[in-house]
């Protein structure tokens, strides 16, 4: 009977084209979207060209002090500023007259850097005017100290080097936080609206009163209604993990370079597919006693969202967070431990101890929710609209 009443239930989900729009098309197009969003943030605006507005009087020798940037353009006008507000250049460089000859001969020069902070290209093209013009004011310095006789070790007395303890691609981190991301998002807007409608839906289409005077088990129903809640929202979240990770190898180059599984990539996919699942039943848990608690599906899925905005905020928390300084509670603190989890696994590393005690813990509390969400169905008050 179980088993009948799950199928049917899957079938009427299914059958509903909004359904199928938000549980699997919607996550989907929003992720992808997601993906090449965070491509273009670690692309650092590699093969980009840049347009660096300067004063007609800007001449060759200077243009060399750039020449390490082949991907800088240079646009002469009379008034650079107005370039950049008018959008023909991201960013100007006022050089004062006869800038080159004032710096050989000791005298005082300026320059003066213009731009938008707020603008990543803008943002982008200063920070490379302003690494060009520190190396030219190194060989400078250096050009004096050794006319002088002076040596340079008197004015630079130590030099810092700074290594990073992990031979791990800088961006990894960015896919740590892009995976669990997606993973919460997915389920919550997969597993959302048919959670809603299973029972606040059932109450509101005064078909509950008629499901309830069948000879079946209240206890039946609402186990085969949360494994519906629980499939939907696992399809749905595997289904978006499996479409961001093809994308990730095949239609980016940061991202992609960025990921080293190594040989546990099967391992690592299986385990994340586990916590993908163990985190749809916390969530389909949580929205079952919504739904029942609503007597209406706007009702419903307004008691439901505060729970996926609160999903996020475990996610920021240990954003900035490194690997070898997780700590217990961060694996025992439900909804925190699956994205410290996937954390873990996005970095290639397979902890047994830390997966039981996430799987422990969100065990525990589906258990406890699934108690509350039994007693609720089994009052009319809470399944009769």
């Amino acid at each position: 009977m179980l088993r009948k009443i799950y199928l049917k239930e899957m079938k009427d989900s299914f059958r509903d084209r909004r359904t199928l729009l938000l549980t699997v098309l919607l996550p989907i197009v929003m992720m992808s979207g997601l993906v090449f969003f965070y491509e273009s943030i670690v692309s650092d605006g590699e093969g980009e060209v840049y347009k660096l507005a300067v004063d007609t009087s800007f001449s060759t020798e200077e243009e060399s002090i750039f020449a390490a940037y082949e991907n800088i353009e240079f646009v002469k006008g009379t008034d650079p500023e107005s370039e950049v507000e008018e959008g023909e250049a991201q960013a100007a460089l006022i050089l004062n007259d006869g800038f080159l000859e004032s710096v050989k001969n000791g005298e005082e020069a300026t320059v003066t850097l213009l731009g938008n902070s707020f603008s990543q290209n803008s943002s982008n093209l200063m920070n490379m005017v302003t690494s060009a013009l520190a190396v030219y004011e190194k060989t400078v310095i250096a050009e004096r100290l050794e006319a002088q006789g002076t040596a340079q070790e008197l004015v630079q007395p130590f030099m810092l080097e700074q290594k990073e303890i992990t031979e791990d691609n800088p961006n990894i981190n960015l896919v740590a936080l892009l995976v669990p991301l997606i993973l919460g998002l997915a389920i919550g807007i997969g597993a959302g609206p048919a959670a809603s409608d299973l029972f606040a839906g059932e109450k509101e289409k005064k078909t509950m009163e008629a499901l309830l005077m069948t000879p079946v088990n209240r206890m039946t129903l609402l186990v085969a209604k949360w494994l519906t809640i629980v499939s939907i929202g696992s399809l749905t979240g595997i289904v978006t993990l499996i479409v961001v990770a093809l994308e990730i190898n095949f239609l980016t180059e940061n991202l992609k370079s960025a990921v080293s599984l190594g040989d546990n990539v099967y391992l690592v996919i299986g385990f994340a597919i586990l916590v993908s699942i163990i985190y749809a039943m916390f969530v389909a848990t949580l929205l079952m006693v919504t739904s029942i608690i609503g007597k209406t599906v706007k009702e419903a899925q307004s008691y439901s969202t505060p729970i996926m905005m609160i999903g996020m905020f475990p996610l920021m928390m240990i954003s900035g967070i490194g690997i070898n300084e997780l700590d217990f509670h961060h694996f025992a603190i439900p909804i925190m431990n699956v994205f410290t989890i996937l954390k873990e696994l996005s970095f290639g590393i397979i902890n047994y101890e830390h997966l039981g005690i996430m799987m422990g813990s969100n065990l525990l509390c589906i258990v406890v929710a699934f108690i509350i969400a039994r007693v609720m169905f089994m009052k009319d008050k809470w399944v009769m609209n």
